[in-house]
């Protein structure tokens, strides 16, 4: 072969190369952040999420990479790590509570942010234009928060006889300041006085004495994140001070805590999967209404109530969905 014409054949196909190139290359995996006041990945409201994910038919480390950030209870650490998702960058990002959402919202305007479990009213805290047509680049699942007039019927219900409440609020959640006003209003209503318990760090959670509950009939606890992480500390003041305490969470009552009543956050966490799932697949966040599940737990642990010596009717039992003993 004479050279003129191999070095024609070869420019030829180097030509051609980069033309081929690109049809070889893997398909970019998208890129999912986590943020959460959690202490581990393995909490049940991440494992809903995962569950959620993987029944989408997605696999983890393969069709998707999911990047946690946890600030395990530390609710100020939220909007570093959240900057650190907008750096590396996410396609979304998953927020666990209403600080979480908040330190995205401030992180990012552009990358989409799914509410995983969020309290508090979305519209009003400027995240969304309206439910049904969020209009930004938030969307997900609004936890209902509203139930201290339920939780406070409960406990009156199982002992009525009690006339003074302490009420455990974070001072500097947006929950407990929004809750604390219709409690009093509740409260007032079916003849109990509350008496307020203020926590807003881990810290001053574990400063909590069972002293504090002296002269007390019962405790509500507010929700709250920082709260939800640190329960074991919650439900131990309350169990020394064999105070009756109703939680918003079932995960309270599943350690240990008397009587839960509120929404399931891990199916909120699975409804979020399924957000997820529509945005990488092209959606507009703005565009998918903001929803919650009406899924509600109503939790009593008996073993708790046999451990601190209280009575509860059968009739009250009874009305549980789920009862631990």
């Amino acid at each position: 072969m004479k050279r003129r014409k191999f070095i024609t054949l070869i420019g030829g196909a180097a030509a051609a190369w980069p033309l081929g190139a690109p049809a070889q290359q893997p398909a970019k995996v998208p890129r999912v952040g986590i943020l959460s006041p959690a202490a581990s990945e393995t909490a049940a409201t991440l494992t809903a999420f995962r569950e959620g994910i993987r029944d989408l038919g997605y696999i983890e480390g393969q069709t998707i990479a999911l990047d946690f950030r946890l600030s395990k209870g530390i609710m100020d650490a939220l909007p570093a790590l959240a900057a650190e998702l907008v750096r590396i960058p996410v396609n979304v990002i998953v927020t666990d509570s209403t600080g979480g959402t908040l330190a995205a919202f401030t992180a990012t305007r552009t990358i989409p942010i799914v509410m995983g479990a969020s309290g508090g009213d979305p519209v009003a805290l400027g995240l969304a234009k309206s439910l049904s047509r969020p209009g930004g680049n938030v969307t997900g699942t609004q936890l209902l928060t509203g139930l201290s007039d339920k939780r406070l019927q409960l406990l009156k219900q199982a002992f009525p006889g009690a006339q003074r409440v302490a009420v455990l609020a974070n001072p500097t959640g947006a929950i407990s300041v929004s809750e604390m006003p219709k409690a009093e209003m509740a409260a007032s209503r079916i003849g109990l006085r509350l008496v307020s318990l203020s926590a807003s760090t881990p810290a001053e959670l574990r400063a909590l004495a069972p002293a504090a509950l002296s002269g007390s009939d019962g405790l509500l606890v507010m929700p709250d994140a920082m709260f939800w992480n640190n329960r074991a500390t919650i439900i131990g003041v309350a169990s020394t001070a064999r105070a009756p305490a109703v939680y918003p969470e079932r995960e309270y009552a599943d350690d240990g805590g008397l009587i839960a009543y509120g929404p399931n956050v891990p199916a909120h966490f699975r409804l979020a999967a399924g957000y997820v799932d529509r945005i990488l697949r092209g959606a507009n966040p703005g565009d998918l209404p903001i929803n919650a599940t009406s899924q509600f737990d109503f939790v009593i642990n008996l073993r708790t109530a046999h451990a601190l010596g209280l009575a509860l009717s059968p009739d009250f039992v009874s009305a549980a969905n789920e009862v631990i003993e």
